[in-house]
């Protein structure tokens, strides 16, 4: 299994999932053009995508969905009902092909193939979240963003991964005092809202294990974190918690337009 994060931020979300028999897309929250390019990027043919995995219904999500589905028929969508009522009733990715449009419900498991998907629920302001584990040939690769909190029901599910994507959506004191309003900061500081560094770099305290080979820090806010705040809280408190990672683990930074390196997990 190879991973690249093809885009992370509050300006979109897409990252390719590679299997011997698969080309996933974990989110399509850019545009189809650009999700082309940044697919090329890594050397990968847009016209190779077979599936995507949608997290949930907000733009930086799903933006780009739609115009995926229609203009790439081999696209196969997954997501909850939950998410796919609320986009079809909003008309908000535009007419969905119905025959491309798959039910993934929280709390299931899918086996495609060499590649097993596992779902389950989190806690988000969207219409159902939920997100994924992605296993093959014996490799596990976790993803969690946007949410507002990490249960132990979530931490069991994502546990003993080889790899994580993970939510380091903004550092306390920079959101406290930036410029957003007190109502949008109590609702991303709020259990429907993101991670903070401090909180992310604690659930993988709970988490990782001596397979864990590669961390991705994701969905970096623009206006309240830093590449460098998140990078040192994740290896500071990873180092210091005593947590246990072997020592060529990886802590890999991704942007909002400029795919990582596709990365064997």
């Amino acid at each position: 299994m190879r991973v690249s994060v093809l885009a992370s931020g509050s300006t979109g979300n897409t990252t390719l999932i590679e299997t011997k028999q698969h080309k996933v897309l974990m989110d399509a929250g850019i545009s189809g053009k650009k999700t082309k390019d940044l697919l090329a990027k890594v050397g990968v043919d847009i016209k190779d995508i077979d599936m995507a995995f949608l997290s949930h219904d907000h733009t930086d999500h799903s933006g780009g969905l739609g115009v995926l589905m229609r203009r790439y028929p081999k696209i196969n969508a997954f997501a909850n009902s939950g998410t796919w009522q609320y986009l079809i009733d909003t008309n908000k990715i535009g007419k969905l092909p119905v025959e491309q449009i798959n039910a993934f419900e929280p709390g299931k498991t899918k086996t495609f193939g060499d590649l097993e998907v596992t779902s389950f629920a989190t806690s988000h302001d969207a219409a159902e979240p939920q997100y994924y584990v992605f296993s093959s040939a014996g490799k596990r690769f976790a993803c969690l963003t946007d949410t507002g909190y990490v249960s132990n029901i979530v931490k069991d599910a994502i546990e003993d991964a080889d790899g994580y994507l993970m939510e380091f959506n903004y550092d306390n004191m920079m959101l406290r005092n930036g410029p957003y309003s007190w109502a949008l900061k109590q609702r991303i500081m709020s259990d429907v809202g993101h991670l903070s560094n401090d909180q992310a770099a604690e659930t993988l305290l709970d988490v990782v294990s001596l397979k864990t080979k590669h961390i991705f820090l994701a969905h970096r806010s623009q206006h309240n974190n830093t590449q460098l705040l998140a990078h040192e809280t994740a290896y500071e408190m990873l180092e210091d918690g005593d947590a246990n990672l072997p020592a060529d683990v990886k802590i890999i930074d991704t942007q909002a337009s400029q795919p990582t390196n596709l990365l064997k997990i």
